[in-house]
């Protein structure tokens, strides 16, 4: 596991209010990239979804995946993470997507889900990390 080097941490604060492109593969191999809110508790990242989106089965049956997260202010900076997904949980998922609709709207509450919608959340290992600027 590697971690974020210092320099990007603040990509990493709720106040920044970066977001991050998630990539993950599809069946045949290609990419699929995604815009998606993240959080993190200073080790993994974690995303969250809803159950069976293209991102969702992707995470699930191919677990590599890549995330860039650009400085909201600076466009020419940003950190690149390769890892894997190690967890994927219905567990807390509400919750989890509660928390991130307060970081990313000021909303306390994620407003937009579909009825009937199953939130999964999950959590990211960084293995690789690079960052520009």
């Amino acid at each position: 596991m590697k971690t974020i080097p210092t320099q990007y941490l603040d990509l990493f604060q709720d106040e920044t209010r970066a977001h991050a492109f998630l990539a993950t593969l599809m069946k045949d191999g290609s990419p699929q990239v995604t815009p998606v809110w993240f959080d993190t508790d200073g080790e993994y990242i974690f995303v969250n979804s809803a159950a069976g989106r293209i991102k969702d089965r992707n995470m699930r049956q191919r677990r590599q995946v890549a995330l860039a997260i650009q400085d909201p202010k600076n466009p020419g900076r940003y950190i690149q993470i390769r890892g894997e997904v190690v967890e994927a949980t219905t567990e807390g998922a509400d919750e989890h997507a509660d928390r991130l609709a307060g970081k990313y709207t000021g909303v306390a509450k994620y407003t937009f889900r579909q009825p009937g919608e199953q939130r999964v959340r999950y959590k990211i290992r960084p293995d690789h990390v690079t960052g520009m600027g």
